[in-house]
C-alpha cells in the first residue's frame, strides 16, 4: 500500500461529485473539498486513475493522482488552517497528529 494524494480540478458540480464518490469508494478521506488521502495499492490507484479520467472532460478538468512513500508524508507540514474540520474524519486527524 502506497500513500496516495488525489486533488483535482473540476468545472461541473455533476462531475465533480462523481469524482468525490470514485474517491470516497476507493476508501480516501476527504482533506478539502478537492483533495483526498489514503492508502491504496498499485492496481487500486490504476483504477482510480482510469475511474476518472473516463468521467472527466480533459479539455477542462484536472485530476493529479500523487503517490507518497511513508518517509516523505512524514516530513508534510501542515501550516494554519491545513484541514477544514468539518470534511475531515476522525481516523485521519489521528494519523496526523
Amino acid at each position: 500500500m502506497t500513500m496516495v494524494w488525489v486533488v483535482y480540478d473540476i468545472a461541473e458540480n455533476k462531475i465533480r461529485n462523481k469524482i468525490a464518490r470514485i474517491c470516497l469508494n476507493k476508501g480516501l478521506y476527504r482533506v478539502q473539498k478537492s483533495v483526498f488521502l489514503g492508502d491504496l495499492n498499485v492496481n487500486e490507484r490504476d483504477s482510480l486513475a482510469l475511474e476518472c479520467e473516463y468521467v472527466i472532460d480533459p479539455d477542462i478538468d484536472s485530476v493529479y493522482v500523487f503517490p507518497m512513500d511513508n518517509e516523505s508524508f512524514k516530513k508534510v507540514k501542515l501550516l494554519g488552517q491545513a484541514f477544514d474540520k468539518k470534511l475531515v474524519s476522525d481516523e485521519l486527524l489521528t494519523k496526523f497528529f
